[in-house]
């Protein structure tokens, strides 16, 4: 019995060791590679491209936009301290696009291109006016836009010194024979009061005076203003009614201070319009406005169109194209405009590092003269290199979230991520001025009573998109922009002009598109500016909610503006109308 019991010990022991011998080393290394895997101490995290505040001991989705996530350090293998990568995923989704830089024969065709709109042309306007006291018993034009013709019936006057005149002229009359210088001074003092030989003879032929006189009119055209109303007592020369004559109307184009010296009188132009897409119009340049708009640094430009078949309407968006009077050098290079990023200060663009991988660097450049959509660039390109030139802002907002080198960001380095970075600012009522540094905007006491006045036009312009009505967005996004375009900004500092003109950008932007989608694009970038300039107003006649929701912008998320603390989604609508929360109360 103990012998066997000694053979079972001895059993057991050669079993367990032969176990160990064959799994232990390997359950060893299992474990190993297991603390390995999942344990951080060995610094292999895992981050968001897009949301790099997202660390993750392992693989898998960013939790805020389900993008794949990526090695921490994946990023920076093989880069200078200025260079970034960007996903592939998150190129397309951004629609990010790059041109290789060309010369001026191979990228430019020599024309400037032009918006503007149709308006009345005031040489050929009238103002039917009354040339004599009285009061009006009946207006016969009464609404604007109504059409006449020379020798229409305008009103009825009843005019007490008209009545004496013609009892003065009855009387000379009779005394014809007798006093003929008499009769002569009589016909022609109601002459001069606009009665015609007929009305005057037929006065003399029925010997009766008429108490009503009928006021007839002397050119033909469209009536753009009335000016009186029936029971009007009306003084010597006061206007009745107001006409234009649409045969011929002006094309005015805004142009650009750096773009002067290449216009003249004379220039042949092509203009089209919306209401006709399939037709151009040729005109020439009829008048340079001698005079600088100093609010919007531009100059109003002419072109006179014949009208005859009424095909343009005042106040109709029409854009035009000339042809360029400037000469360049043959080894300038030009650049599409939409590369070029302006801080007030720098001009900048983003080069591709690499032409296989998505690696970017910014780079300053400086500009010369504009021609067209195109834009010379002086010193900090080389012929060949390439740049983006289509979400141009997203790949800067990617450098910002890399703590690299950016727009806002002279000098680099990470202090705050994305939105996050951006509302930290509002929230302290300050912004990032050229240099990266923080300071408080100051607005003069007439900058912000004007600002607060472009206030409602804006928040039509948000309700607009909140119920996806594009044609009413494009209104009120051109009635937000006529009351910033008059802003005083004089007394303003490069980043406080840099925000207003930003603005008026992409108002511009989206007056010009109809397309829902595009205007929702360019009101990211708008509500930016806006609300930057909002958080740093002294005071507000009404409270302001600054609202954020997370999923606009490619998930990126985008502020706006609101009088309400109810949420109306403008980025979504009805699809998302309640996405947001409120981030900043302005009171």
């Amino acid at each position: 019995m103990k012998r066997n019991i000694i053979y079972i010990v001895i059993a057991a022991i050669v079993g367990l060791g032969v176990g160990y011998f064959l799994f232990g080393e390997s359950n060893t290394e299992t474990m190993e590679m297991t603390e390995h895997n999942h344990s951080p101490e060995n610094g292999q995290m895992w981050t968001c491209s897009m949301h790099p505040q997202i660390m993750q001991p392992e693989a898998g989705d960013c939790p805020i936009c389900g993008m794949d996530l990526i090695p921490a350090d994946a990023g920076a293998d093989g880069l200078s301290p200025e260079q970034f990568k960007m996903t592939a995923n998150a190129m397309a989704l951004a629609n990010i696009r790059t041109t290789v830089v060309g010369d001026t024969e191979g990228d430019n065709d020599n024309t400037i291109s032009l918006s503007g709109k149709i308006a009345v042309n005031e040489e050929a306007m009238a103002v039917q006016a009354s040339y004599f006291d009285g009061r009006i018993e009946r207006l016969n034009v009464n609404y604007e836009g109504q059409a006449i013709r020379k020798g229409q019936l305008l009103a009825t006057i009843y005019s007490p010194e008209l009545v004496a005149a013609q009892q003065e002229l009855l009387t000379a009359a009779s005394l014809r024979e007798s006093q003929p210088q008499l009769y002569s001074a009589v016909r022609n003092k109601l002459k001069l009061w606009k009665l015609s030989d007929n009305q005057i003879n037929s006065i003399e032929s029925s010997s009766k005076v008429k108490e009503n006189f009928p006021v007839y009119a002397t050119v033909s055209g469209t009536v753009s203003e009335v000016m009186s109303s029936e029971g009007d007592y009306l003084k010597k020369g006061q206007p009745i009614v107001k006409v234009s004559n649409l045969n011929t109307v002006w094309a005015e184009f805004d142009v650009y201070e750096s773009q002067l010296s290449q216009f003249k009188k004379g220039q042949k132009i092509s203009i089209a319009a919306n209401a006709y897409p399939n037709k151009t119009f040729d005109g020439e340049v009829t008048f340079i406005d001698p005079v600088l708009d100093n609010t919007t640094r531009t100059v109003t430009i002419r072109a006179t169109l014949s009208n005859q078949k009424d095909m343009f309407k005042p106040g109709m968006f029409v854009s035009g194209k000339i042809e360029s009077g400037l000469v360049t050098p043959q080894a300038s290079l030009l650049v599409p405009s939409s590369a070029i990023m302006w801080t007030g200060e720098r001009s900048l663009v983003y080069v591709k590092a690499n032409g296989d991988e998505p690696i970017f660097e910014m780079r300053e450049v400086m500009l010369g003269a504009r021609s067209g959509d195109q834009i010379e660039v002086a010193n900090g390109l080389d012929y060949g290199e390439e740049i983006v030139t289509n979400g141009t802002f997203t790949v800067d907002a990617a450098a910002q979230l890399q703590g690299k080198k950016s727009m806002m960001n002279k000098t680099g380095g990470k202090t705050m991520t994305g939105h996050e970075g951006h509302m930290g600012m509002l929230e302290n009522n300050s912004s990032s001025d050229i240099s990266g540094e923080m300071m408080k905007i100051k607005f003069s006491d007439g900058f912000q009573k004007d600002f607060e006045a472009a206030l409602p036009a804006y928040l039509k312009l948000k309700d607009a998109l909140v119920s996806g009505d594009a044609p009413k967005t494009s209104m009120d996004a051109i009635a937000t922009l006529e009351i910033l375009k008059k802003l005083d900004l004089s007394d303003t500092g490069a980043m406080e002009k840099a925000h207003v003109n930003k603005s008026i950008e992409m108002l511009e932007a989206i007056a010009k598109k109809e397309d829902l989608e595009n205007q929702r694009i360019h009101f990211v970038i708008l509500n930016e500016n806006i609300v930057a300039i909002a958080s740093n107003l002294d005071s507000l006649d009404n409270t302001l909610y600054v609202q954020k929701c997370p999923m606009a912008n490619n998930n990126r998320g985008a502020v706006w503006l609101s009088t309400e603390n109810e949420i109306r989604n403008p980025y979504f609508g009805d699809a998302m109308l309640t996405c947001g929360s409120v981030v900043k109360i302005l009171k």
